[in-house]
């Protein structure tokens, strides 16, 4: 059985390296030669406790299998908060199996309690799977060029 829960502001060094070691899956390949030191910061940036960001954990048998990393933000269009879904992972021995899924449902179901306007997302032009989920469940296609920067 799968649980899906959201990790607390103090939680202790060892489930942060947990979740930093899930993460490493989906970020080994393509990050940068100290890409677990970026991910222990990050996560210690979003468990503090006046941080916006939001890390929710899918746990198998007491093995981190999945999570759910976003910010809460403020949206003039939206008119109040929503959610941007930085990451959803998934580790590759445990897809296809409705974890991804779950993950999303809890997040959405937090989001309505909390009041959110609504949640939004990038992914791959070619991840048909992961359109196909967010299709799914009542997520959209918004047409935009998305821009970035960095220091």
């Amino acid at each position: 059985m799968v649980k899906v829960y959201e990790v607390d502001k103090d939680v202790d060094i060892q489930f942060k390296r947990r979740v930093a070691n899930l993460f490493m899956g989906q970020l080994e390949p393509i990050g940068p030669a100290n890409v677990y030191d970026q991910l222990m910061r990050t996560i210690d940036l979003a468990l503090k406790q006046d941080s916006q960001a939001h890390i929710f954990v899918a746990e198998k048998q007491d093995t981190l299998v999945g999570a759910a990393f976003f910010n809460v933000a403020l949206s003039i269009d939206k008119g109040g908060h929503y959610i941007w879904l930085n990451d959803l992972y998934v580790h590759k021995e445990h897809r296809n199996q409705g974890i991804a899924k779950k993950l999303l449902l809890h997040v959405i179901y937090w989001a309505e309690n909390e009041g959110i306007k609504g949640i939004e997302l990038e992914t791959g032009i070619n991840n048909e799977a992961t359109k196909s989920l967010y299709n799914s469940l009542g997520f959209y296609d918004i047409v935009s060029k998305r821009y970035g920067f960095r220091y």
